[in-house]
C-alpha cells in the first residue's frame, strides 16, 4: 500500500507545474526542476520524481533533452493552410499559405510499387488482388516544407490498372513528373471531376514524429483525399499536419445570380 501512494504523488506535483507553464509563470525554454531538486522539494523517490516530469513530456508541455534537463515546450506560432479550389477562401488578408502555393516544398518523395492496405484499396475500389496483378498501387510519399520547417507529410496511391506502362507512371518522374493529379491523369485520357477530404485526428506515430519534429502521440490531422473521375476513384492521398503549428481552413466560392 505504502507503495500505491508514494507513485500517486506525481499527479498533485505535476498539476502544479502544469498550472504554472499555462500561466505563464514558467516561460517556454525554462528548464523545469530536476529529479534531485524535485525530490528534495517534495520529499518523494526518484521514480515518483521521473514520473512528474515524463507526465509533463507526455501532455505536450515540455521537452526532455539528453542530458540537459527539461524545458518548457516552446510554443510555435499557429499558421493556415488553405485548402480550397478557390481563391475567396483567401481573401480578407488571411494569413498562412495553401498546398498549392510555391512556398511550400518537398524533402524529397519516395516512389514504389505496393500491395496496400484494405482501407486504401477500399477507398480506391479496387477488387481483391489476382496473384499476377501484385503489387498493383504506386505509392509515392512526400514530406512538405516551407523555410525548412515541416508543414506535413503526404502519402498518395494510384492504382497501377490506370497507369501501369505510362508517361504517368511515377507522379514525380517522367515527362509530366510534379504537375499534380489532375494534370497528369488527362495525359492518359482521364479527367479528374472532384476531390472530397475527410478530416480526422489522431496520436502521431513515432516516424510522423520523428518527420514533423513533434513529440510521439503529439495529436495529428489527417487528410483522407481522394481524386475522382466521375464515380470512379483515381487516386487517394493521407496528408498528416501537425495541430500545435497549423490550422487548415476550408473555403469555396458562392456563385449567386445578381439581382435583377
Amino acid at each position: 500500500m505504502r507503495v500505491d501512494l508514494e507513485s500517486s504523488r506525481y499527479r498533485p506535483i505535476a498539476d502544479e507545474l502544469a498550472r504554472r507553464i499555462r500561466a505563464g509563470e514558467l516561460k517556454e525554454g525554462d528548464q523545469l526542476p530536476s529529479i534531485p531538486e524535485l525530490m528534495k522539494a517534495h520529499e518523494i523517490s526518484n521514480g515518483v520524481a521521473r514520473k512528474v516530469l515524463r507526465t509533463l513530456v507526455s501532455e505536450g508541455l515540455a521537452t526532455a533533452k539528453a542530458g540537459a534537463g527539461t524545458y518548457v515546450r516552446r510554443r510555435p506560432a499557429i499558421r493556415r493552410i488553405v485548402r480550397s479550389w478557390h481563391n475567396n477562401a483567401r481573401r480578407g488578408g488571411l494569413p498562412g499559405f495553401s498546398d498549392d502555393d510555391h512556398a511550400i516544398g518537398s524533402v524529397g518523395y519516395e516512389s514504389r510499387t505496393v500491395e496496400g492496405s484494405l482501407a486504401v484499396r477500399e477507398r480506391l475500389d479496387l477488387d481483391p488482388l489476382d496473384q499476377e496483378d501484385r503489387p498493383d498501387l504506386m505509392r509515392t510519399t512526400y514530406l512538405r516544407e516551407v523555410a525548412g520547417e515541416p508543414v506535413f507529410i503526404e502519402t498518395s496511391w494510384e492504382p497501377l490498372q490506370l497507369t501501369r506502362d505510362t508517361v504517368i507512371a511515377f507522379p514525380e518522374d517522367g515527362p509530366h513528373g510534379g504537375k499534380g493529379v489532375v494534370e497528369r491523369m488527362r495525359h492518359i485520357g482521364i479527367e479528374v471531376t472532384h476531390a472530397p477530404e475527410v478530416v480526422s485526428a489522431r496520436p502521431s506515430t513515432a516516424e510522423e514524429a520523428r518527420q514533423l519534429g513533434v513529440a510521439p502521440g503529439d495529436i495529428v490531422l489527417v487528410i483522407e483525399r481522394t481524386h475522382y473521375a466521375d464515380t470512379r476513384p483515381v487516386e487517394t492521398a493521407d496528408i498528416v499536419i501537425p495541430v500545435d503549428r497549423y490550422q487548415v481552413v476550408y473555403g469555396t466560392s458562392i456563385w449567386d445570380e445578381p439581382a435583377g
